[in-house]
C-alpha cells in the first residue's frame, strides 16, 4: 500500500488521529534521522518504513494519510552509535513510541535488542546490526473514544483516608469469591468481593502497585523468576497488559469507575524515577535508542554510564523540558483520561534532585504543584533513594504526603521490647511533628504503616527472627536485614498455641497502634487476615503463592478486629486531626489537646531509660475552630509488661464515665462502661476509653 506522508504538526507528541489519518511526533535533540516503521496486524511484518519528514526544534513530525486507528508501528532513529559521547543510536533497533497509549506484544529476553554485540571484546562499545523488531513489543494507534475524559468524582479530606496498599494480580489471584476469568485482572481489583470487603475495613482508598507497561528483567528470566511487583517501566502511558481482563484495556477505566461508584479513591505507584532499559548493558527498546543524553542523567566527564541514584542502573533527566513534559502528560492523561485519584511516587528523592542536588522546589515539583489538572489529587512520596543525601523524611512541599518508615520501625522495635523506643513511640503516635510539622503541613503528611510490599507482611514480623528470600535466587543477600521483627522463639509457623495467641495479640496490638495514631494509615492488603509470605521480605520476583493473598487461610476474626479498629477511628476526630497537637490549651475549656501520663495518673517521665508503657489521652487541637465534636477524647493505654497493670483513669465529666473503645487484649468488649477510677490491662496490650453518655 502507497502511504502519503505529509509534514504534519509537531503540536502534541505521539500518534493523534484526526479525521484525515494519523499525526506522529516524537522528541529528539541529537538524532539525525527518524523512521516510522509499520506493522501487519499481528506484529510479525514490517509493512513500510517511512522517514518523519519535518524537524520543529527537537520535535520530529509527520503525518500520514488514510491510517486508522489499531495500527501497529515503532520506530527506528538514525545517528551516532557513540557511546562514550553519551549517544547510542542504532537504527536496527525498533524503538516503542514514549506516548503510546496502548502495546502490542511483549518484549523477548534475546541479544538482537541490545544496541551492542554481547559477545564483544569491547561489550557496549561495539555496534549490533540485527533487527530487534521480532523481539520487541509494537506501539498501536488508539482510538481517541478509549480515552475521552473521566470527571474524577471523589476528593476524600486527607484526614479521612484509609490507603490500601495493593497488588492487581497478587490480591486476587486465589480469591474464592472472584470468578476465574477476572482473578488477577484490573476488573477483579474492583469485583463485588473485593469492594465488599474495602466496604467492611472502611477503606477509602485502593494504592495500586505499577500498572504503567513494564517488562521482565532479563536477569530474572534467566533464572526462571519475572519482576512481579512491576517497578521496571517502559511505557508511562499505557496499561500493563498482564492485568487485562476480558475488556482489555477498558477493564481499567472500568475499574476506576467501580471504585469511584463505591466511594473508594484510586492511587497509583508510579514509576518516574528510571526505566526498563537498565544500565550500559540494557537492551535498547525506547528513550535509549531515541535521545539517550536526553533522557538519562549521564556521569559527568564519563558519558557511557549513567547516574545510579535509582540502584536500578539508570536515571530519568527531568532536568530536560521534553522529558519533563512527558512525565506532566503521563500524570495528566491517568488523572484525566483513566480517571485516577492520585499517585504515590517512587523513590521520590530522585524526581526532585538538580545538579546542585535534592530540591524541594526543583523544576519537576514547582510543574507539579502549579499543574491545575493536577491540583487537589492526593501525592505521595517515597522520601528516599541511594543517591547522595537520598534521605528525605519531612523535606517535602505541603501538597504531598511522605511514607513514613521511621514510624514503622518504631512500633516494631518498641512492641518487640526495644529500649528507648517509648520516646520514639510519644513522637510517632503524634504524626511525626519533628518531621512533618513545618511549612504549613498538616498531621496527614505522614502516612503510617507497619508494613509495605517491601518487606515482611504484619504476620511475617510476628513469625521469622530472620529473612527467607532463598527462593529469589540471590543466596538469600536480598532484602532488608532490620526487620525488627520477633519470631516468638520459633522461626516459622508453630503449633504451640501459646506462641500463636501471643503472636496475634503482637498483631493486634500494632494494628491498634496505627489506628489511634495521627496521621494517614496505610494497610498493606492481607495483613487484615493474616496473609504470610513464608518469610520473603522482597518478594518482587515471586509471581506465585508465596506473594499471592492466600484467601482460603484468612484469619476472620483479625479481619474483624481491623474493621472494628478503622469504624472506631471513623467514629472519633480526635484521633485523625489534620493539625498537629502540642499540649496547647483549648480557649473553650482550658484543657491541653494532648496529655501524657504514667499509669499512676501522673505526668509521665519522658526521662525514664526504662519506660516502656505509657498512657495518652487526645483531645480536638487547641488551634483547630470550635466544633460540635470537639469535646470528643480518647484516652489511650500502652502496656508493653507482659504482666496485668492497674491504670488510674483521668477524672471523666460531671455525671458521665468513660467506656472501652478498643482492648486488644480481648478482655473487654467494646462500649463496656467502667465506673471505677482506674482500670487493669491484661499484660502486653492496648486499650483506648472513650467518655460515655451522661448517667
Amino acid at each position: 500500500m502507497a502511504y502519503e506522508m505529509t509534514a504534519g504538526s509537531p503540536a502534541k507528541l505521539g500518534a493523534q488521529v484526526d479525521d484525515g489519518g494519523v499525526n506522529f511526533a516524537v522528541f529528539s535533540a541529537h538524532a539525525t534521522g527518524i523512521d516510522l516503521c509499520l506493522f501487519s496486524p499481528d506484529g510479525r511484518r514490517e509493512t513500510a518504513r517511512l522517514p518523519l519528514p519535518e524537524r520543529t526544534g527537537d520535535i520530529w513530525h509527520g503525518h500520514l494519510a488514510g491510517l486508522s486507528p489499531g495500527a501497529l508501528y515503532g520506530y527506528r532513529a538514525h545517528g551516532p552509535y557513540a557511546p562514550e559521547h553519551g549517544h547510542r543510536f542504532n537504527a536496527n533497533k525498533l524503538l516503542m513510541d514514549p506516548y503510546t497509549r496502548e502495546i502490542h506484544g511483549s518484549w523477548t529476553n534475546h541479544p538482537a535488542t541490545l544496541g551492542y554485540n554481547a559477545a564483544a571484546a569491547d561489550a557496549d562499545m561495539s555496534f549490533d546490526s540485527r533487527d530487534s523488531a521480532a523481539y520487541v513489543p509494537k506501539s498501536r494507534v488508539s482510538d481517541p473514544a478509549l480515552f475521552a475524559s473521566i470527571t474524577q468524582q471523589l476528593d476524600h479530606k486527607w484526614e479521612d483516608t484509609l490507603i490500601y496498599e495493593a497488588h492487581v494480580k497478587g490480591l486476587t489471584q486465589m480469591h474464592p469469591d472472584v470468578g476465574e476469568a477476572l482473578r488477577g485482572t484490573y476488573e477483579g481489583v474492583a469485583s463485588d468481593a473485593v469492594i465488599a470487603h474495602l466496604h467492611r475495613l472502611g477503606v477509602t482508598a485502593v494504592e495500586l502497585l505499577p500498572v504503567h507497561s513494564f517488562v521482565n528483567d532479563g536477569f530474572l528470566l534467566e533464572k526462571n523468576l519475572v519482576n512481579y511487583w512491576g517497578y521496571n517501566t517502559i511505557g508511562f502511558f499505557a496499561p500493563e497488559l498482564r492485568y487485562f481482563g476480558p475488556e482489555a484495556i477498558l477493564g481499567f477505566r472500568k475499574m476506576v469507575q467501580r471504585f469511584h461508584a463505591a466511594g473508594i479513591e484510586v492511587i497509583l505507584d508510579v514509576v518516574y524515577n528510571h526505566t526498563a532499559e537498565g544500565d550500559h548493558r540494557g537492551p535498547t527498546l525506547c528513550y535509549r535508542g531515541l535521545d539517550n543524553a536526553s533522557y538519562y542523567r549521564l556521569l559527568s566527564g564519563q558519558a557511557r554510564y549513567y547516574v545510579n541514584d535509582t540502584g536500578t542502573g539508570n536515571t530519568v533527566n527531568l532536568t530536560n523540558p521534553y522529558v519533563l513534559r512527558m512525565v506532566m502528560d503521563s500524570l495528566r492523561f491517568w488523572v484525566e483520561s483513566m480517571g485516577v485519584d492520585g499517585f504515590r511516587f517512587d523513590l521520590a528523592t530522585t524526581l526532585g534532585r538538580e545538579d546542585h542536588g535534592f530540591d524541594p522546589r526543583g523544576g519537576f515539583f514547582d510543574a507539579l504543584r502549579q499543574d491545575p489538572v493536577l491540583a487537589g489529587i492526593k501525592l505521595i512520596a517515597e522520601p528516599w533513594d541511594i543517591g547522595p543525601g537520598g534521605y528525605r523524611l519531612g523535606q517535602f512541599t505541603p501538597e504531598f504526603a511522605e511514607w513514613n518508615d521511621a514510624y514503622r520501625d518504631t512500633v516494631r522495635r518498641f512492641w518487640k521490647g526495644d529500649a528507648h523506643s517509648a520516646q520514639e513511640l510519644g513522637a510517632r503516635l503524634l504524626g511525626s511533628a519533628g518531621e512533618f510539622d513545618r511549612g504549613g503541613r498538616r498531621a496527614w503528611s505522614s502516612v503510617n504503616f507497619l508494613a509495605a510490599h517491601d518487606g515482611f507482611t504484619l504476620a511475617d514480623i510476628t513469625r521469622y527472627a530472620k529473612r527467607h528470600n532463598e527462593a529469589n535466587k540471590e543466596n538469600n543477600q536480598d532484602g532488608h536485614n532490620a526487620n525488627h521483627s520477633d519470631n516468638f522463639g520459633v522461626e516459622g509457623p508453630s503449633d504451640d498455641a501459646k506462641i500463636n495467641a501471643a503472636r496475634k495479640r503482637r498483631q493486634r496490638n500494632m494494628l491498634a497502634t496505627l489506628f489511634l495514631s495521627q496521621g494517614t494509615p496505610m494497610l498493606l492488603a492481607g495483613d487484615e487476615i493474616g496473609n504470610s509470605q513464608q518469610g520473603n521480605n522482597n518478594a518482587y520476583c515471586q509471581d506465585n503463592e508465596i506473594a499471592w493473598l492466600d484467601w482460603s487461610d484468612a484469619d476472620a476474626d483479625m479481619a474483624a478486629f481491623v474493621a472494628a479498629l478503622s469504624a472506631f477511628r471513623k467514629q472519633h476526630p480526635a484521633l485523625r486531626q489534620s493539625r498537629f497537637l502540642h499540649s496547647g490549651l483549648r480557649p473553650a475549656d482550658g484543657l491541653p489537646d494532648v496529655e501524657w501520663t504514667g499509669f499512676d495518673g501522673h505526668p509521665l517521665n519522658w526521662r525514664d531509660p526504662g519506660l516502656s508503657s505509657l498512657c495518652l489521652t487526645l483531645r480536638c487541637s487547641a488551634e483547630a475552630p470550635v466544633q460540635s465534636d470537639s469535646d470528643d477524647t480518647v484516652f489511650i493505654i500502652f502496656n508493653r509488661g507482659e504482666e496485668p497493670a492497674r491504670v488510674r483513669l483521668p477524672d471523666a465529666p460531671q455525671g458521665r464515665h468513660w467506656r472501652i473503645g478498643v482492648d486488644t487484649s480481648e478482655g473487654a468488649a467494646a462500649g463496656t462502661p467502667v465506673m471505677a477510677d482506674h482500670i487493669t490491662v491484661d499484660g502486653p496490650a492496648i486499650v483506648a476509653l472513650v467518655i460515655g453518655a451522661a448517667s
